[in-house]
């Protein structure tokens, strides 16, 4: 029971989303749980040329500030504690064109609230698992510490405006690496038909 209602969930949450217009507005916002957080600023202006600025707010004095030129522009910010460490981690929404066809996912974890580890959402033109279908227009979101990444699947012969093989949705799940490293593991896949 649990495993369709979710699915019904997922679908209307991706449904109304889908028809949202994706908007690159100037990102100054500080965000918390409880006393710890971030302090987030990006002037979005350009997609080859973006710098963004992100400030640890209520950290222990280690927890230096991060400033870094993106490529693409910053959609939104979120945070949620998504390394189950009881301090938050702050999700950084970017596209890498103007017209929010390809986006990937920034992550800055706190560790322990001492320090900020980074961590990026993993290619996924490189991965033959789930990229067969694959031309961008990615809706990402985050639900109870799982990132969502969903996408129109393209039939061969299928024009830009159309595509054909119904949806795909990728769940994947923060995790440490051997290398003591954080990333991005993939849960699981689904696809939806029209």
């Amino acid at each position: 029971m649990k495993r369709p209602c979710l699915l019904l969930l997922l679908g209307c949450f991706f449904l109304v989303k889908a028809h949202a217009q994706i908007t690159f507005n100037k990102v100054d916002t500080t965000m918390k749980i409880g006393k710890a957080g971030y302090r987030v600023d990006c002037r979005n202006k350009s997609t080859t040329q973006n710098p963004i600025s992100i400030k640890p707010v209520g950290f222990e004095s280690g927890a230096r500030d991060i400033s870094f030129t993106l490529k693409g522009r910053v959609s939104g910010v979120q945070i949620d504690d998504l390394n189950r460490d009881s301090y938050p981690d702050l999700i950084v929404y970017v596209y890498t064109d103007s017209s929010a066809i390809f986006g990937t996912v920034y992550c800055f974890i706190s560790d322990g609230n001492k320090e900020i580890a980074a961590c990026v959402l993993p290619d996924i033109t490189i991965d033959p698992k789930v990229n067969k279908g694959y031309k961008g227009h990615d809706q990402l979101s985050l639900m109870e510490g799982t990132l969502l990444r969903r996408f129109p699947i393209y039939n061969t012969g299928d024009a830009d405006d159309k595509p054909g093989g119904g949806t795909r949705t990728l769940m994947y799940q923060l995790a440490k690496g051997e290398s003591g490293m954080y990333k991005f593991n993939l849960l699981r896949s689904f696809d939806t038909k029209q």
